[in-house]
């Protein structure tokens, strides 16, 4: 797939920011309602590793919305999952990843949302959060518009305006040295602040209310959003009514499902890309989803379990208490059953999970399949992962790469437990070793996705097919 087949697919628009905080996902969610208030398809996207912002893309816009990372999909694969998830859609809005240029690394932009948008040769709206300067976010916007000019820096959105004498400023500023137009102004509003927690946005699945807060806030936003003067001559002609239109690429076909996997799916463990979960339907799969929350056994007839990321910690209690999903889950461990864990599904796993609350250490008790125990902490682990083979699940996969991204520390480790993984990049659980092992169970800090391996997804398939013919 090369960049040029790309280039004359569906319209498209990155959001980008200077800076993570800025409102990205207000901006991103806006504009997504202002395209579907005109009766149009839009297609979301989201660049980097990201589990939380795509749910509020899904929300406005009605449609799965789809990751876009370099790191673990490859050039390729993110033009080839653009075109995919966007051929039959009317225009593509895709949410950016921190600040514009910020990437895996300093000296190059890979991996970064510029990178995107070359790549995918989309205009860029640039949204800032002007509440702590004035004058001064013309030298910003100059800064950016010439940092990299292979980049279409098409409108500016400014978050946080707290007047009309601000705004002013800010345009007289601008005026005769920034030839980008301003494409929308929010004004200081806290009623339009999204509720944050220490790994993001608060997820969609946790509660209902949240829907409703995210549509209100797009509408009100998209009403002070215009793209008159946007400095992006295609998608200007498409937004007055001049549509282009979308190519319509081959869909897979999944043959009658083989076999059956259980996923873990609700206020504790939401963090599964989409790309995950198609493609083990791809490799014919059945998914059916369960709750260790609220459930008291897992679905009849399966043969594989998932367990994801997510917050166990917010509801360790109401997972303690769930002696008999906790009881039914380590039973298929020891019977043989595959199970894959990724870091909330990992802490799930473990004898226990410790928070601290208002000077208080609360432990509460989980499955105990893994002879290891979990801890909250106030660090974060942040990194790209890389690892040199793929372990029990993954053979003959000699690099495997993804992410990490947590709060918690795996501790009191025995001594005898084996790991899956030697990561060339990243922490893991101890010493740069990732994914315990125990039984046919695969419990890691490293989130993968699918979507840069068809294998992976097929390795797991087959692992549960060899179980079901025990």
């Amino acid at each position: 797939m090369n960049q040029a087949r790309c280039r004359a697919i569906t319209p498209r628009l990155i959001v980008a920011g200077v800076s993570s905080g800025v409102g990205k996902t207000l901006v991103a969610t806006a504009i997504m309602y202002y395209f579907k208030r005109k009766g149009l398809q839009v297609q979301p996207f989201k660049v980097g590793p990201d589990f939380i912002d795509p749910s509020y893309h899904s929300v406005v816009c009605e449609r799965q919305s789809y990751n876009l990372d370099m790191w673990m999909m490859g050039t390729n694969g993110v033009i080839d999952k653009f075109n995919r998830a966007s051929s039959q859609a009317d225009v593509a809005v895709i949410e950016g990843v921190m600040g514009l240029f910020d990437g895996v690394s300093g000296k190059f932009d890979f991996g970064s949302t510029a990178h995107a948008a070359k790549i995918l040769n989309a205009p860029i709206i640039l949204v800032i959060d002007a509440g702590k300067s004035g004058g001064s976010i013309a030298a910003l916007v100059y800064g950016f518009l010439n940092f990299d000019k292979k980049l279409k820096i098409a409108g500016i959105v400014l978050n946080n305006v707290a007047s009309v004498k601000h705004l002013d400023i800010i345009k007289e500023a601008m005026e005769g040295r920034i030839n980008v137009p301003i494409v929308g102004v929010i004004g200081r509003n806290n009623d339009l602040v999204l509720k944050e927690r220490h790994l993001g946005l608060v997820p969609v699945p946790e509660t209902r209310r949240l829907e409703n807060k995210i549509l209100l806030t797009s509408q009100l936003i998209a009403k002070n959003i215009s793209f008159n003067n946007l400095k992006d001559p295609i998608m200007k002609n498409f937004i007055m009514n001049k549509k282009i239109a979308a190519v319509q690429l081959p869909q897979a076909k999944c043959s009658v499902p083989a076999v059956r996997i259980a996923i873990a799916k609700d206020e504790s463990f939401n963090f599964y890309y989409a790309d995950n979960i198609e493609s083990l339907e791809i490799n014919n799969a059945e998914i059916v989803y369960f709750s260790p929350v609220n459930d008291k056994k897992l679905p009849e007839g399966i043969s594989g379990i998932i367990l994801g990321g997510g917050f166990p910690e917010i509801l360790a209690d109401k997972l303690e208490k769930n002696h008999d999903i906790k009881r039914s889950i380590l039973r298929a461990a020891e019977q043989g059953m595959p199970i894959y864990a990724e870091c909330g599904g990992l802490m799930y796993l473990t004898k226990t999970i410790t928070i601290s609350h208002k000077g208080k250490r609360n432990k509460r008790k989980m499955i105990g399949l893994l002879d290891a125990e979990t801890s909250m902490s106030h660090k974060l682990t942040l990194n790209y992962t890389e690892a040199d083979n793929g372990g029990i699940f993954f053979k003959r996969i000699s690099k495997i790469r993804g992410h990490e991204f947590h709060y918690s520390q795996i501790y009191s480790i025995d001594k005898d437990c084996k790991f899956a993984y030697r990561l060339l990049r990243g922490n893991g659980i101890v010493n740069n070793k990732d994914g315990f092992v125990v039984y046919n169970c695969l419990a890691s800090y490293m989130h993968l996705h699918f979507g840069g391996d068809h294998r992976l997804a097929k390795r797991i398939v087959e692992n549960c097919i060899e179980f079901s013919k025990k």
